[in-house]
């Protein structure tokens, strides 16, 4: 991400500890961050799928809303049943314009300890945070107050191998299933933890104090978790069919032609009470011109960001490539797009125009590996 000139990078409470195990670090969302350590990006992959990985994801933000019946007040901003959240319950939303657009994609939480209905946890992309947070506060200035937490880190422990680590350490995280969240002490560290993550896997998101956050991290990488960076954290998205906001979604996009309608469920929908819902609606209803799909090159090239999709044997160019790369859990390359709808069921012939030369690829399935989350 470029940065205006004379603009420094920010590090997170663990840039140290990613320079002491060998972090190639770049700059990400206006911070220095790691990429990849010398292990690799395919092995860090493969370690993640296969084992524990653990992410520095502190550039991202976190911000407590308070105020009376906040929950109420959050769904004038998004399309998501955010009143029907339960103490420790997470839910995935969306920030929308008044157009229908999506601003940022974010997770909230209702506190465990929250009987009231008066608090929130928000965490939101690190490219959006300032706007995003900006955006709430004016939208709800005077009914809530938005308290960023910029004195917290966040970890993501992922894998398959995380629940192991966490009996070890904080054997009290067992109790969540996936999107819930607690209070945790682990490793002896007061943490607000959630069972979630951005890989497909089982895995636990931590949010910790700075100041202790390098000693949490020691404690995990000691109990078997390895380093992993952002190459490999964009890979295993990607396998898991997840949206990356700026790419896969962005304010030009909404949430039926992004090919998630499930974030706006049918009390919302009968109210239409939330930004952008008479684009919504009228697309849930009427149908959408695009569509975000799943893409697998039937070669060993890769499709990435920015290539043009085309209908087969010499057909027009029909739509974009939005992500694309190497999957290495499924051994080939992979991708997502918009298409338009007659091209977007699975199976489906198309082209993708690689350095002007059309390469043949299928509409697939998404998740391109299968999601192992922690269900009840």
């Amino acid at each position: 991400m470029l940065l205006a000139p004379g603009t420094e990078l920010k590090r997170t409470p663990l840039h140290d500890l990613h320079l002491e195990l060998g972090g190639k670090m770049v700059p990400f969302a206006g911070y220095e961050m790691p990429v990849q350590y010398p292990a690799g990006i395919l092995t860090e992959h493969k370690t993640t799928r296969a084992g524990a990985g653990l992410f520095d994801v502190s550039h991202m933000g976190q911000a407590w809303l308070d105020g009376p019946d906040v929950a109420a007040l959050f769904e004038t901003l998004v399309p998501g049943d955010i009143a029907g959240l339960k103490p420790g319950q997470i839910r995935y939303t969306l920030l929308m314009a008044e157009d229908g657009g999506i601003l940022d994609d974010l997770m909230v939480t209702r506190p465990v300890d929250d009987t009231d209905g008066s608090r929130l946890f928000l965490v939101v992309n690190a490219a959006c945070k300032d706007q995003d947070f900006a955006h709430i506060a004016e939208r709800l200035a005077g009914r809530a107050t938005l308290t960023r937490l910029d004195d917290r880190a966040l970890l993501a422990l992922q894998g398959p191998g995380a629940a192991a680590i966490m009996r070890g350490l904080g054997p009290a995280a067992l109790d969540l299933t996936f999107m819930t969240a607690a209070p945790v002490e682990i490793a002896g560290v007061p943490c607000l933890l959630s069972r979630s993550g951005y890989t497909g896997e089982d895995g636990f998101e931590i949010s910790v104090p700075a100041g202790r956050a390098v000693d949490l991290a020691r404690a995990l990488l000691g109990a078997g978790a390895s380093p992993i960076g952002l190459g490999a954290r964009d890979s295993l998205r990607l396998e898991a069919g997840l949206c990356l906001y700026g790419h896969d979604i962005d304010t030009t996009t909404d949430p039926i032609e992004a090919s998630l309608a499930w974030t706006v469920p049918k009390r919302r929908r009968a109210a239409a009470d939330f930004p952008g819902a008479a684009r919504v609606l009228a697309a849930l209803k009427d149908g959408v011109s695009r569509k975000r799909v799943g893409i697998r090159p039937l070669g060993r090239a890769p499709a990435r960001e920015g290539v043009a999709i085309a209908a087969p044997d010499g057909g027009p160019e029909i739509g974009i490539v939005t992500s694309g790369g190497f999957g290495p859990s499924v051994e080939g390359p992979v991708a997502m797009g918009y298409v338009p709808p007659a091209y977007a069921a699975p199976g489906t012939r198309i082209d993708l125009l690689v350095r002007g030369k059309p390469l043949p690829a299928e509409v697939a399935t998404l998740p391109f590996t299968p999601h192992r989350y922690a269900k009840p």
